[in-house]
């Protein structure tokens, strides 16, 4: 009878500490919930600038505008240009496509990083994360934490060796304020290098460079911004939208928790206001209507328009008619993702009609890019095919990305080129379009690559290298070696990417003189960096080969990634 008794005690203490840690979760994702809300108001139009009047104006002539169209997570395989295509290429891309087709298509393209942040803050000044120290991606205030409880759900089974399945929140950084984690004020953004040629600079879209007043974008070189103040496409709930979540995903769950419907506008010069408003529609559509609006304000003057799409980064959610429209795919997640790929494709055709429309296509350069490769966390397993690894990984799959430069009559339609270039190289490239002087207090990395674009000349780059890092995670290619060195893990991998463009054989220990080669190149840029801006708030595996719905990762290779 006692021992029915004590063991019956120890049953309802289990399920009392059981309850008290699932109760401990909730309380905590309340918290964090509460104290991230912001009150919202209804949708109101915006007013942009208006340029000089159009009487006597001939934008044939002059500086070129300039577009750049920056997806957001986007697959290598996710576009048909290189003849692969969402959902088995089901649902093409043609309007990507036939802005590829009309310039130069830079086959080995590559994001800064494999995460979002400091990828674009490469891309916006031009400089490595050694310089500049902006090498994590902010997350939003809580996400660590929470994140981190809801993985300790998903370690069991997971294939991995113990103490490392959970994106745990590193024990000795503290959690950081999300606002202050911005782009230093000292950097040079191509919005400023630009403004100093005359040009006025517009923002749409995705910033993640900092929320607070010194960061945002019309405090960088932006004359207007329209910022993503939160990042639901729509609410969740409305009549027109087709929702996709990822239970399987605790980086999914975090979002949906958190996540608003809200957009916030911003102009130079006038009083900063954190003021959040509904959007006017699904923010694909309408961040392009709003980009319509503004290259029609500003077609009589040289502008630069920075579109940064949310699209087709998580929380999953297309229009329903998108939905409709690619079929009957499956799984659910492939379909609405497929949709939300679709739309994003009608932005880009939506921006070139508007410029031949308004006379300016002659004279405007557009670049289409992504902030990264394709991420395993979706679960959809083909997205940078046929690449190893995702998005928060630095093989091939996580920044290989589409790079695609248009210039009527100035860059010949089908130009290819073969030769390595990385988001670096939009400054000065952009810069050096624009007729612009490179800030002469800082040093640049990245390197002009129009001649190559022209068919006038050759990129020329210190020891043909670039190079990729977060944390103790480097990376360098040199020529057509590349070299991964994982430091939590004491790992390296060595590839011959003209031989395995894939990154299937490691010749680490086979190759010793070209491993030293590119380990001497790799000591020698990490040996002058600067300290990162803000430390790792976590660390994680992330498997190579599969995604996240395919646990256990037996037999897998993985990468430790510190953020």
């Amino acid at each position: 009878m006692w021992k029915r008794i004590l063991i019956g005690l120890i049953i309802v203490l289990i399920g009392a500490g059981a309850l008290a840690w699932i109760n401990r979760k909730a309380i905590t994702f309340h918290m964090v919930q509460r104290a991230t809300k912001v009150e919202v108001a209804e949708h109101r139009p915006i007013e942009w600038q208006q340029g000089p009047p159009g009487a006597g104006a001939d934008r044939s002539q002059g500086p070129p505008n300039i577009i750049f169209i920056l997806a957001d997570d986007l697959g290598i395989n996710d576009i048909s240009t290189f003849g692969g295509g969402v959902a088995g290429g089901r649902v093409p891309t043609p309007n990507i496509d036939r802005l590829a087709a009309s310039g130069a298509i830079f086959t080995q393209a590559y994001a800064g990083t494999g995460t979002c942040a400091p990828s674009r803050a490469m891309l916006m000044t031009g400089r490595y994360p050694t310089r500049t120290g902006f090498e994590f991606t902010p997350m939003p205030n809580g996400m660590p934490r929470i994140v981190g409880m809801l993985s300790e759900d998903t370690q069991e089974g997971s294939g991995l060796p113990a103490g490392t399945a959970n994106l745990d929140a590193s024990g000795d950084a503290p959690e950081l304020d999300f606002a202050e984690m911005g782009l230093p004020t000292e950097e040079v953004t191509i919005a400023e290098v630009l403004a100093r040629a005359g040009y006025y600079n517009l923002h749409i879209g995705k910033w993640h460079l900092g929320r607070a007043e010194p960061f945002r974008p019309v405090a960088q070189g932006f004359d207007e911004s329209l910022l993503m103040a939160s990042s639901l496409y729509l609410p969740e709930d409305h009549p027109d939208v087709v929702n996709a979540k990822l239970d399987f995903d605790p980086i999914d769950k975090f979002f949906w928790g958190i996540f608003q419907y809200a957009a916030e506008f911003n102009r130079a010069g006038e009083p900063y206001t954190r003021d959040w408003f509904e959007p006017g529609g699904y923010l694909t559509d309408y961040w392009t209507d709003e980009a319509l609006k503004a290259i029609e304000a500003n077609r009589n003057r040289p502008f630069f328009l920075y579109l940064a799409h949310w699209g087709p980064h998580t929380p999953l959610q297309a229009t329903r008619e998108d939905y409709e429209a690619v079929g009957d795919i499956e799984p659910h997640r492939l379909r609405v993702y497929a949709a939300m790929i679709r739309a994003v494709d009608r932005s880009v055709g939506r921006i070139l009609d508007k410029l031949d429309e308004e006379d300016l296509a002659d004279n405007t350069i557009i670049v289409f890019s992504s902030d990264n490769g394709a991420a395993g966390y979706i679960g959809l397993p083909e997205v940078n095919a046929p690449y190893r690894g995702w998005k928060i990984t630095l093989f091939e799959g996580g920044i290989r990305v589409p790079m695609f430069v248009s210039w009527p009559g100035r860059i010949l339609p089908g130009t290819r080129i073969d030769t390595p270039v990385a988001h670096i190289d939009v400054l000065p490239t952009l810069a050096a379009a624009a007729g612009a002087s490179l800030p002469d207090n800082l040093i640049i990395d990245g390197q002009n690559i129009l001649p190559e674009a022209l068919g006038t000349g050759q990129i020329s780059r210190n020891d043909d290298a670039l190079y990729w890092s977060s944390g103790f995670y480097r990376v360098v290619r040199a020529g057509d070696w590349k070299l991964h060195y994982n430091g939590r893990q004491d790992r390296t991998w060595l590839f011959n990417l003209a031989e395995d463009p894939t990154e299937q054989v490691n010749l680490a220990e086979t190759h010793p003189e070209d491993r030293a080669r590119l380990e001497a190149l790799m000591k020698a840029h990490w040996s002058d960096a600067v300290t990162p801006l803000y430390p790792h708030q976590t660390e994680g595996p992330i498997c190579i080969d599969k995604t996240i719905v395919d646990r256990p990762c037996e037999n897998g290779e993985y990468v430790i990634w510190p953020n």
